[in-house]
C-alpha cells in the first residue's frame, strides 16, 4: 500500500532542520519523525540556500527562465489562434 502524502508545516521544517544543525543525525531525525530521508535533505538544502522551504523562493535561474519561457510561449500560441481566426473572418467578407 503505497503511503499518503503528508504536508508540513514551515514551523515544523525548521524545528527539524534545527534539530540536524544541533547534531541529531538525519537518520535518527528520519526515523523518529517517521520522515523521508531525502524529504529531510530537500529541507535543510533550502534552509541552508535561502532560508525558505516554498517552492518558489528555492527555484533555480534555469528553472525561472523556463517557466517565464513556457508562459510567453502560451500567450503567443493564444495571440496566433487570435489571428489565425481574424484570418478566417476577414476572408469571408
Amino acid at each position: 500500500m503505497p503511503r499518503q502524502r503528508r504536508t508540513f508545516t514551515p514551523e515544523f521544517k525548521l524545528q527539524m532542520v534545527k534539530l540536524y544543525e544541533n547534531g541529531k543525525s538525519r537518520a535518527d531525525i528520519a526515523r523518529e519523525y517517521d520522515l523521508t530521508p531525502s524529504g529531510l535533505d530537500k529541507w535543510i538544502k533550502n534552509h541552508r540556500a535561502t532560508g525558505s522551504f516554498a517552492a518558489k523562493d528555492n527555484r533555480t535561474d534555469a528553472e525561472i527562465e523556463l517557466e517565464k519561457l513556457r508562459k510567453e510561449n502560451q500567450r503567443l500560441l493564444m495571440e496566433n489562434d487570435i489571428l489565425k481566426q481574424a484570418a478566417l473572418i476577414m476572408g469571408r467578407k
